[in-house]
């Protein structure tokens, strides 16, 4: 059994949820970190053979099999095409890009390169979401007429604090869009089962200044996001993600015109599901993750090792369900439509 090499470039979530769960997994090695200030640091905490200042220093300064790319969004076009150029196996952090021309780029690169790649939308591989979709392509839930997707988290409200940086920063690809509106949409998509007709939308700031333990600075970036969107046939999406609510609470539901499925719960990763008819409403049993105890690091770890299951099956050239670089470009789209792009910074940045 082959045990890929692999690096990570970026140490904030690439260290703190895709290095354990590759770390876990039989068939990776991690053998390289990349980061422009703590890689070396973190390389010695974690005994990562190699360290590096960037995604291009790494791939000339050790062999590898495949890259992840866990870097801030303004830098994805940069580190995936330099991995594609090398001739190695991508996986790709959302946001995928900063606009639909960087996104097209790279999938283009992935297509010539003929190397597996995909993107880490790891709440597709949470239990509930798994049983939703099955429910949906078996379909139980026939005639297909509403999804309906909202997340609601209190991070960014008026007197939250969160420390400044690239995630307050249009420019650099920050935002609550981003982080959550791409997996919204990407999920609804997932479910549906293709791409939007049309769509509309928008995103806004409701709270302009923040505030971390260095004192007062602006954010230029959203705290909500909304769109609905038009599959055709009759089927329609209404996804909101908004971080400046009371609540922290999700909810997916999957609305036919005979039954309704909806998978709830106080956030993403902690869900029951519900399949309801005009008799009664049942809740369903779902399989855990084969990898659930790993959940004691963080929620994402399990979701990402059954991931990188799908990404090991696309490297051997077997069936898998891998979330991949085209249905990011139509997310692309999407988030593009409602407001989110903004153009790509030079690889300097």
């Amino acid at each position: 059994m082959k045990t890929f090499r692999i690096g990570i470039v970026g140490a904030g979530f690439g260290v703190s949820s895709h290095l354990p769960a590759l770390t876990a997994h039989v068939r990776f090695d991690v053998v390289a970190l990349a980061s422009p200030s703590s890689a070396a640091r973190i390389a010695s905490e974690r005994n990562i053979p190699h360290a590096f200042r960037s995604c291009a220093e790494m791939l000339a300064g050790c062999e590898l099999d495949a890259v992840t790319v866990a870097s801030p969004p303004h830098a994805h076009v940069h580190d995936v095409l330099a991995a594609l150029a090398a001739n190695k196996h991508v996986v790709c952090e959302k946001p995928f890009a900063l606009n639909v021309e960087a996104a097209a780029e790279m999938v283009a690169a992935a297509e010539a390169a003929g190397t597996a790649c995909g993107i880490a939308h790891e709440f597709r591989f949470v239990a509930q979401a798994q049983a939703l979709k099955q429910l949906v392509d078996n379909h139980h839930l026939d005639p297909l007429r509403n999804i309906e997707i909202t997340y609601l988290r209190p991070m960014l409200h008026r007197h939250g604090t969160r420390r400044r940086g690239w995630w307050f920063q249009r420019e650099r690809g920050g935002g609550l869009a981003g982080a959550m509106m791409s997996h919204i949409v990407d999920h609804a998509d997932w479910l549906a089962g293709r791409a939007p007709q049309r769509n509309t939308g928008f995103i806004r700031t409701a709270n302009v200044q923040r505030r971390d333990e260095h004192g007062e600075f602006d954010s230029t970036v959203d705290d909500g996001a909304f769109a609905v969107l038009d599959y055709g046939h009759g089927v329609v999406a209404r996804l909101t993600a908004d971080a400046t609510t009371s609540v922290e609470a999700y909810t997916c539901a999957v609305h036919g015109e005979d039954r309704t499925a909806v998978a709830s719960g106080p956030n993403i990763v902690d869900l029951t599901l519900y399949s309801i008819d005009p008799e009664e409403t049942s809740e369903l049993q779902c399989k855990p993750s084969p990898y659930a105890k790993f959940a004691s690091i963080n929620d994402n770890v399990p979701l990402l090792m059954e991931l990188y299951d799908e990404f090991v099956k696309k490297i051997e050239g077997e069936p898998n369900t891998l979330p991949t670089f085209e249905e990011a470009l139509a997310t692309q789209r999407v988030l593009e439509s409602i407001g989110y792009s903004t153009p790509t910074l030079p690889a300097s940045h």
